[in-house]
């Protein structure tokens, strides 16, 4: 159930501010009664809505990969008037919304919905969806540095899970190198922090996978939309790894 004025805008009968005066204007129907109070849930697949006495368009559930450039904003709108990642979402006509976010600096793999169940899903603590990542550091870690990432880093907000962590390449002369990293949580800047902590502060942050879904193809400040498949192998690996976790 979700409340009327939220349920009007994502159909997009106007910004949720002007449904709400639809409604204390009594322009608008649920199941053929008038509604003239806020606050009041509706069932948007179950209840007939109408305003001004025609039925609102049925929302589509929508599910987005967005490779997101590096120095946008993971919101849909920003008080600085900065580039948000629905910048780069044309001819999307449903309001969705970022599943988790990634940093001003990170680049990569961004889901987007409209779908709020589905990303609850992915993102509950409880369910350690994993996140790959690919870091780039200057100098090349030793195997004892990365150990300490995978036995897990104290930071300000307590220890981290254990990590997946491997090398992806390094530079000939050991000028740099890019390691390779999964985490199962979702703190903020915690790729970044962590690195930090064993001394290897990151100069670039790409995420590449995202549960079962990957990144590779899809250019920079592109986006392509799931398919049913793809939807429903991430809905059953956030319910495996609850299972596992739990």
């Amino acid at each position: 159930m979700e409340r009327l004025q939220k349920v009007l805008a994502h159909a997009g009968v106007a910004s949720r501010r002007k449904c709400e005066e639809l409604i204390l204007q009594g322009k608008v129907e649920v199941n053929d009664q008038v509604v003239t109070t806020l606050g009041v849930k509706v069932d948007p697949d179950v209840d007939v809505i109408k305003v001004n006495g025609r039925p609102i368009r049925k929302e589509q559930k929508v599910y987005i990969v967005l490779h997101k450039p590096k120095g946008v904003i993971t919101s849909v709108k920003d008080p600085k008037g900065r580039r948000v990642v629905t910048d780069y979402l044309k001819g999307i006509k449903e309001r969705v919304y970022p599943v988790g976010r990634l940093d001003y600096d990170t680049e990569g793999l961004l889901l987007l919905t409209n779908d709020g169940e589905f990303a609850n899903l992915l993102m509950h603590p409880s369910h350690h969806v994993p996140r790959t990542y690919h870091a780039y550091v200057k100098g090349v870690p030793h195997g004892d540095v990365l150990d300490k990432l995978r036995e897990g880093i104290m930071l300000e907000d307590g220890i981290t899970m254990p990590a997946e962590v491997e090398y992806y390449d390094v530079e000939p002369d050991g000028s740099s190198s890019i390691i390779s990293i999964t985490i199962y949580e979702g703190r903020n800047r915690q790729v970044r922090r962590m690195f930090e902590k064993v001394g290897y502060p990151v100069y670039r942050l790409k995420r590449i996978q995202f549960g079962t879904l990957f990144l590779h193809g899809l250019p920079r400040g592109k986006y392509r939309l799931l398919s049913a498949q793809e939807v429903k192998e991430l809905r059953d690996a956030a319910h495996k790894t609850y299972k596992i976790h739990n």
